[in-house]
């Protein structure tokens, strides 16, 4: 049973710091791309950050890049989004994402919130 479980969020004062984990079972965590996504209420969900099963390359939104970083850890299989300097605009409730080689292959976690205050 593949399982993705979030971590780590909570209520923050602006310019404060968070790290979120995703703790992976069920799938061969290694061979997975990881992502982070966020939903604030009324927006569209998007992607905030991803990592590469093999290398390791990383990406990030614009809105977030020198601030929060995107690590995995494949012997734990668990992937982290650490969050520094945060914003009011980075509430939101985080997910996280794996994608494997198939289409098919796509899970989601349940989610975990983030408020940031101001």
């Amino acid at each position: 049973q593949v399982q993705l479980v979030e971590s780590g969020g909570g209520l923050v004062q602006r310019g404060g710091s968070l790290r979120l984990s995703c703790a992976a079972s069920g799938f061969t965590f290694s061979s997975y791309a990881m992502s982070w996504y966020r939903q604030a209420p009324g927006k569209e969900r998007e992607l905030v950050a991803i990592i590469s099963s093999v290398r390791g390359d990383t990406n990030y939104a614009d809105s977030v890049k020198g601030r929060f970083t995107i690590s995995r850890d494949n012997a734990k299989a668990t992937v982290y989004l650490q969050m520094n300097s945060l914003k009011p605009e980075d509430t939101a409730v985080y997910y996280c994402n794996a994608e494997g080689p198939s289409i098919v292959q796509n899970f989601w976690g349940q989610g975990t919130q983030v408020t940031v205050s101001s």
